[in-house]
C-alpha cells in the first residue's frame, strides 16, 4: 500500500488545553489550569490582605499597628484594644469573608445549573424570599436577631421549593428556571412592599435597616453559625463540581456520561439555597455579589466549568473590598455594604446585559 506523502495533521489545541497541565501519581492523572490556579490563589491573597487591613483599622477611627493587633489576639492587649479587635473588627471581617464565599459559590451553582449568566439568587427570587421571611418575623411577630435569621432562612427555602416546582416540566430547563424566578422575585417584592405598609414606624425602620444589607454590628453570634454552614455545605458543593461541569454541556450529554442529572440538580439547588439563606441570615440581603463574583472569576481565569473555588474566593474579595469602601471611601459617613454592592453590581448588570445582547444570547 502506498503511503500518504502528506504529513499528519495535528489537532489544534484550544487556549485552555495549552494552559492545562497534568499531575500523575501511579494510575491517577489530574489536569489543572496554571492560569486559573494562579489567579484563584491571587484572589484569595487579596481578600486576606484587605481583611488584615480592616482589622488593623483601615476603615475605622482607631488604627493599630500589626504588633498591637498580634498582641491583642494573643491576649496581651489593653481592654480597649481587645474590644476593638476581638468584639468589633475581627467578627465583622470574618463575617464578610464567609458571607462573600457563600454568595459567590451559590451564584456559581445557580448560573451553572441554569446555564445562564443571569441565573443568580438575586434574579431568581431567592433573595426576595429571604427578605419576605425576615419581614414577616419583624412586622408580625416583632422578632429578635435570631428569629429574624430563622425567618430569612425559612423564606429562602420555601421560595426555592416553589420556584423549582413551578419550573418543573419533565425536568427543569435553565431558561424556564430563570423566567419563573424573575416572576417570583416580582411577586415577592410586592409582598415586601405590602408588609412595609402594614408595619408601624419602629418596625418599618428596623426592617429597612435589615433590608439594606450591612456588616455593621456583626459579632461572633453571626460568625459561628456562618462558619458551620460553610464547613458543612461548601465541601458538599465541591464534591459535585465534576458533575456540574458535565451538566453545563447539556442534560443529554451529562446523562450519557453517567451523571444522574435531575438528582444532582436538586441536590445542588438545595445546597445553593442553604448557602444563600445562611448568608442572608448573617448579614441581610447583600445584593449582586452572587451575580457578579462567578462572572468576574470566569473572565479572569478564562477556564471552562463552574470555577467553584475561584467564585467563592472572588465573592469574599468583592465583599471585603466593598466593606472597606463603605467604611472609608465616603469620609466620616459610613454606608451599609449593601449600598456599595448594589451600586457596583447594578452597573455590572447593565454591562452584562449589553454584552449578552451584542452576543445574541438575549
Amino acid at each position: 500500500m502506498d503511503r500518504d506523502p502528506r504529513p499528519p495533521v495535528k489537532a489544534k489545541a484550544s487556549a485552555g488545553d495549552k494552559r492545562a497541565r497534568a499531575l500523575r501519581a501511579g494510575g491517577l492523572s489530574v489536569r489543572y489550569d496554571v492560569r486559573a490556579g494562579v489567579l484563584t490563589l491571587l484572589t484569595g491573597v487579596v481578600a486576606l490582605a484587605v481583611a488584615v487591613a480592616l482589622v488593623l483599622g483601615g476603615g475605622g477611627d482607631f488604627p493599630m499597628s500589626p504588633g498591637e493587633v498580634v498582641q491583642t489576639l494573643l491576649g496581651n492587649g489593653a481592654m480597649a484594644q481587645e474590644f476593638i479587635v476581638l468584639d468589633v473588627r475581627l467578627p465583622r471581617v470574618l463575617t464578610a469573608l464567609l458571607v462573600g464565599a457563600a454568595l459567590g459559590l451559590s451564584g456559581s451553582v445557580f448560573q451553572s445549573v441554569s446555564r445562564n449568566p443571569l441565573g443568580s439568587p438575586d434574579m431568581l427570587g431567592f433573595s426576595q424570599g429571604a427578605m419576605v421571611g425576615a419581614l414577616v418575623v419583624i412586622v408580625l411577630f416583632q422578632g429578635n436577631n435570631w428569629t429574624i435569621a430563622v425567618g430569612s432562612l425559612v423564606g429562602c427555602l420555601i421560595t426555592g421549593v416553589l420556584v423549582y416546582l413551578l419550573a418543573w416540566k419533565r425536568g427543569v430547563h435553565g431558561y424556564r428556571l430563570v423566567l419563573v424566578g424573575i416572576a417570583a422575585a416580582a411577586m415577592l417584592t410586592a409582598v415586601m412592599q405590602y408588609l412595609l405598609t402594614k408595619a408601624d414606624l419602629a418596625d418599618a425602620t428596623e426592617a429597612m435597616v435589615w433590608l439594606t444589607g450591612s456588616l455593621d454590628g456583626r459579632g461572633w453570634e453571626q460568625v459561628w453559625p456562618m462558619a458551620v454552614a460553610c464547613v458543612v455545605l461548601v465541601p458538599l458543593v465541591l464534591r459535585h463540581g465534576r458533575a456540574l461541569r458535565m451538566m453545563e454541556m447539556g442534560d443529554d450529554a451529562a446523562f450519557a456520561l453517567g451523571v444522574p442529572v435531575e438528582r444532582v440538580r436538586v441536590v445542588l439547588i438545595v445546597l445553593a439555597v442553604l448557602l444563600m439563606g445562611a448568608a442572608t441570615a448573617a448579614a441581610g440581603p447583600i445584593v449582586f455579589v452572587a451575580l457578579s463574583a462567578p462572572q468576574v472569576a470566569r473572565r479572569l481565569t478564562r477556564a471552562p466549568g463552574p470555577n467553584l473555588v475561584a467564585s467563592a474566593l472572588m465573592g469574599s474579595m468583592l465583599l471585603v473590598v466593598a466593606d472597606w469602601a463603605a467604611q472609608s471611601a465616603f469620609g466620616e459617613r459610613q454606608l451599609p455594604v449593601g449600598v456599595v454592592t448594589g451600586v457596583v453590581g447594578g452597573c455590572y448588570l447593565l454591562w452584562l446585559l449589553v454584552t449578552e445582547r451584542k452576543a445574541g444570547r438575549l
